[in-house]
């Protein structure tokens, strides 16, 4: 179709939807969005943030279907994926349970002696090991022979129960602290033996996880403390070694930030605990940052302003230790709301996980992160998707995870689709609409948000699209036409893929299969088809004319699109 036909057409659809009433169905944008993109102009590496995931239950990894998806989510990168997993020296018998975790790595005799056993943690890190990935150690929580507060220890999650506690005694300080160092060097010798130092060298550990909440039940100077002597510990069996934290909950908010600038201050100017000298180890800073989705007349309403927001405050206050600002920082939970354990069943807001809200909330979000860190000159290294699977659940629960009962959600192939975006960012430029700044601000409560993030290499290029908006119920469909400069001359073969209701997609196939409780074999089949990254139409073979190219397609609601270029 000639482009100005294109034009004319989405102008004429837009009015008759508005003529005939139809806006809360669908509604065509007023006039096309033009996207250019400038392959001849390059913006800095694209690096590989979203290579990053994490979970709560450590036992799930090596499960039927945690190993499968953890096989996928290594298969889809070109690069190492990062892993974060919580409860990794909880006391227990390794039973795999909603926010719950244990490998029973340290115990102690009836005289007291630690008893160190890594079976369990072998089993996890084995897992990620075998498959390519790089564990992100988490060094906690506390073991029930060196809690000060160790009873109750074992703790049962109850959403439906507002006065349920998680909070037992793992999350309480050391009754020994050298007792805690030494099996913090334990863990790192015995990783350093099983992996090798190179290996090992590679890996992220950090200590604990958000101690500015009840996760910690001690204070802002104790676990400044135990810093002091898990990073000594670390450097003790590999000098090497990477260390970090504080892995506080979003710096927007004043207690956290106050927490997080104390914890930044002792490791700059403070007198360490162990060594008596001036400052402490640190290789990475981590924080988390969450949206905040609720409901507004029986709809999900998103908030990503919330999440970047603590993004942006979280930048603004390592920017601010002039001797830290290298330093690469990962995001350890960077998510649309801060419960993955939490299902649609009580927390009605949470509906958004199953289908193309959370995947094209996530292809925004991650676009305005690299952003957010250009803006505050700071390193962005990770920013970790806190979302995995929930063995033995009834299908399409509602939790935030990216496979149901081994089946993909859509929100997976988004992932999929950065992973086949090449790592050198070029010019993407679109007249109007939203910015980081804007949706930091305000989030995406007015028009939609379409835009896009385009990257290349010497014999590729990727443009992955998307259309964004905090509010559930619409249907906008946005004319889309990219213009592409700077392509090499010679035929260059074009393939589109797409996440929305009918592609890549499902849960949408599963709901037109009547919802099923329990799937048969046949329908299991079509669902893991259905789950995987699809294409609209075939690849095709294209030419652009003096290195120009204009595409125009129709991108719907919440829909994701990547254009995939490659040529010799």
């Amino acid at each position: 179709m000639q482009l100005t036909t294109f034009r004319r057409l989405a102008s004429i659809a837009a009015v008759c939807s508005l003529a005939y009433g139809n806006t809360s169905h669908v509604l065509a944008q007023p006039q096309p969005v033009d996207i250019r993109v400038d392959l001849t102009k390059t913006t800095g590496q694209m690096k590989p943030i979203w290579a990053w995931f994490g979970y709560d239950e450590p036992n799930y990894t090596y499960m039927k279907d945690g190993k499968k998806l953890l096989t996928e989510i290594a298969q889809l990168s070109k690069v190492p994926v990062n892993v974060r997993v919580h409860s990794l020296l909880v006391t227990g018998d390794g039973e795999a349970a909603l926010k719950w975790g244990s490998t029973n790595a340290y115990t102690e005799d009836a005289n007291g002696k630690p008893v160190y056993s890594w079976t369990i943690i072998d089993k996890i890190f084995d897992t990620f090991i075998e498959r390519g990935m790089r564990p992100i150690a988490q060094i906690g929580f506390m073991p029930e022979a060196l809690s000060t507060h160790p009873q109750p220890y074992r703790h049962n999650w109850d959403p439906s129960n507002k006065k349920y506690e998680i909070f037992t005694g793992w999350a309480y300080p050391p009754k020994d602290y050298n007792k805690w160092a030494e099996l913090v060097y334990q863990w790192v010798k015995h990783s350093v033996d099983r992996y090798g130092k190179s290996e090992v060298e590679s890996w992220y550990w950090e200590l604990w996880n958000e101690p500015n909440i009840p996760y910690w039940k001690g204070t802002v100077e104790e676990y400044i403390k135990l810093y002091d002597y898990t990073a000594d510990a670390v450097k003790r069996a590999l000098p090497t070694a990477k260390i970090g934290g504080p892995e506080v909950t979003g710096p927007n908010s004043e207690s956290s930030a106050k927490f997080f600038k104390a914890f930044m201050d002792h490791v700059v100017n403070g007198t360490n605990h162990v060594t008596g000298k001036k400052g402490s180890p640190i290789d990475f800073i981590t924080f988390h940052a969450k949206g905040a989705p609720k409901l507004v007349d029986g709809h999900v309403q998103m908030n990503m302003s919330a999440q970047l927001k603590d993004i942006d405050k979280g930048f603004e206050i390592v920017a601010s230790y002039p001797s830290l600002k290298h330093l690469p920082i990962i995001i350890g939970e960077s998510d649309p709301e801060g419960c993955a354990a939490c299902s649609e069943d009580f927390h009605p807001q949470n509906a958004y996980r199953n289908g193309t809200m959370y995947a094209s909330y996530t292809a925004a979000s991650f676009a305005r992160k690299y952003d957010l860190a250009a803006s505050r000159g700071v390193n962005l290294e990770g920013a970790v998707t806190w979302a995995f699977e929930f063995e033995n659940q009834p299908w399409f629960r509602g939790f935030r995870d990216l496979a149901t009962n081994g089946v993909d959600k859509p929100v997976l192939n988004v992932f999929r689709m950065f992973g086949l975006m090449p790592a050198g960012r070029v010019a993407l430029q679109r007249t109007g609409g939203y910015d980081y700044a804007r949706i930091r601000d305000k989030s995406v409560r007015e028009e939609a948000d379409v835009n896009g993030i385009a990257s290349k290499d010497a014999k590729s290029a990727g443009v992955r699209l998307w259309t964004c908006h905090d509010n559930q119920g619409n249907r906008h469909v946005a004319t889309v036409i990219v213009s592409l400069g700077g392509q090499p001359a010679g035929r260059i073969l074009l393939h589109h893929y797409r996440i929305d209701q009918e592609h890549s997609n499902a849960y949408e196939a599963w709901k037109k299969m009547g919802s099923p409780k329990a799937p048969s074999a046949e329908q299991i089949a079509e669902l893991e088809r259905a789950g995987q990254l699809q294409l609209v139409g075939s690849p095709e073979w294209i030419v652009a004319k003096k290195g120009e190219k204009e595409l125009a397609f129709e991108l719907p609601w919440q829909g994701v699109s990547l254009i995939k270029l490659t040529w010799e």
